[in-house]
């Protein structure tokens, strides 16, 4: 079992009474790691520590900042194995799944360093003779960084980047389910030479988790909340960040539509569904939860994604034989199991599925979705994808709309300036042509509307987010005052 200690001021440590909690691995049920249950105290000392080591972090040259954020990317990199064993053992994912999120944290890392010179401003002309007017960004103190289980240290890390080179000091609130994850994230920036009380790990017991958020947006010294995780929490985040005027970002769930048209490549849309769909079991914010097809090519394409479905077999991680990997919990199967019943009896077809055991789910297609069923709305946030079969472009841009999320979305078609007129009509913060719904990159303003979330993360797009833009002027010249 992986022993996880808190990140306090560059010091390991243990919670408030050396309470504890343990995280099982979802397959075998055995203890994967054990962590220290923190309490609203041990919050409140994070906190402090962030904001004692804010005033250092802040004033270093932009350069040196650069270079500590370099070496962590560096770090982050060659320790890819202990992400991939601890991750494994947390979360149920497959290696090839933690080894793509060590490379994309890396290199959010890498790009976080990229911009600690681009935090510019601008001089702006005045009326008035003699006056020298200038908008400029500054760092704005404690941010607080809220990261979900399912992309562990890529949403980890970008929680923590791009305040970071903003010269912001951060403290990560770790998930319940992966806190051996998300406190390595710390370990490898504590070794980078960030600084003490620069970045803080706290990890809490599930239980706990309403009592330590809540203590932490509320301290005076968070300036900055991001979170990302389900919308039903992010209304939560965002109503305790609203109540103490704190701004915050919020990147959260999705029901990402593709839409098939009738002149696409079929090979390469079921490729991308497939994989925007099944990959780490669905268990993707951008997983692609709606095929929106055309009649016209409907039954090739069910028959072609059947065929690529029955080859990703779901298994225990470990096993040389899977593909897929778990799910996060045995719970999450069964609230799958109950929309996917629902949409059946409902008169939805099954060409592919349910087929479970414990924790691990094996790739589910449901035909023939419909408004009148739960699935049709609600995010599954597994390995399900439904189909729907449109008459025109306009019906499949209303049922692609027709949806609280607003993600990502994609759109497969020969006629790309057809594709591109259909995507700037869909309602989602990202939109891909010919590619899949999932599909991240650092440099990428990475963000949804509608109830995904508001906000930017993401290189130049979120130093908007981590920094105050602060107007101040120079006078130069006598000034004439009216009394």
């Amino acid at each position: 079992m992986h022993e996880v200690t808190l990140l306090i001021n560059g010091q390991s440590c243990g919670a408030e009474g050396g309470r504890t909690f343990e995280r099982c691995n979802p397959v075998t049920g055995a203890p994967a790691s054990r962590a220290p249950a923190a309490s609203p105290a041990d919050a409140a000392r994070a906190v402090q520590a962030a904001a004692d080591a804010f005033p250092r972090w802040a004033a270093l040259a932009p350069g040196e900042r650069r270079q500590r954020l370099l070496k962590a990317a560096d770090l982050m990199d060659a320790r890819i194995d202990e992400f991939v064993r601890i991750g494994a053992a947390e979360t149920g994912g497959m290696a090839n799944w933690y080894g793509f999120n060590v490379m994309l944290a890396a290199n959010m890392l890498r790009e976080a360093a990229a911009m600690t010179t681009q935090i510019d401003g601008s001089v702006i002309p005045s009326n008035l003779p003699g006056n020298l007017a200038l908008a400029v960004r500054q760092p704005c103190g404690v941010v607080l960084g809220i990261a979900p289980w399912n992309a562990p240290v890529i949403l980890g890390t970008r929680a923590l980047a791009m305040p970071l080179a903003c010269g912001n000091t951060v403290v990560l609130k770790a998930s319940e389910a992966c806190p051996g994850v998300h406190r390595l994230i710390g370990t490898v920036l504590q070794e980078a030479g960030l600084g003490d009380g620069v970045v803080n790990v706290v990890t809490n017991a599930p239980e706990d988790a309403a009592e330590v958020v809540e203590q932490l947006i509320a301290h005076p010294a968070v300036r900055r909340v991001n979170f990302t995780g389900s919308t039903h929490v992010g209304r939560i985040i965002a109503q305790h960040a609203a109540r103490h005027l704190k701004p915050a970002l919020l990147e959260l769930g999705g029901k990402a539509p593709v839409l098939v048209l009738e002149d696409a490549d079929l090979d390469a849309a079921v490729e991308a569904v497939a994989f925007g769909a099944f990959f780490n079991q669905g268990q993707i914010c951008m997983s692609t939860e709606r095929a929106i097809v055309r009649e016209e090519v409907a039954e090739a394409f069910v028959a072609k994604l059947v065929a690529k479905a029955r080859t990703l077999r779901a298994g225990d991680p470990t096993d040389p034989g899977s593909v897929l990997g778990a799910m996060v919990s045995e719970q999450a199967v069964q609230k799958i199991a109950a929309l996917v019943d629902d949409a059946r009896s409902h008169g939805a077809s099954l060409p592919l599925g349910f087929h479970s055991d414990g924790a691990i789910l094996q790739p589910v297609i449901v035909d023939g979705i419909a408004p009148g069923m739960k699935l049709y709305r609600e995010e599954s946030f597994g390995p399900v994808v439904t189909i729907a079969r449109v008459k025109d472009d306009d019906e499949a841009i209303a049922m692609a709309n027709d949806s609280e999320y607003g993600l990502s979305a994609a759109v497969f078609s020969r006629d790309v300036s057809r594709a591109l007129q259909l995507a700037q009509r869909i309602e989602s913060g990202i939109c891909h042509i010919n590619g899949p719904t999932v599909h991240d990159e650092a440099q990428m303003p990475f963000g949804g509307v509608k109830g995904s979330g508001y906000g930017r993360f993401g290189s130049k797009a979120s130093i908007a987010e981590f920094t105050e833009l602060r107007w101040i002027t120079v006078q130069n010249a006598p000034r004439h005052y009216p009394i």
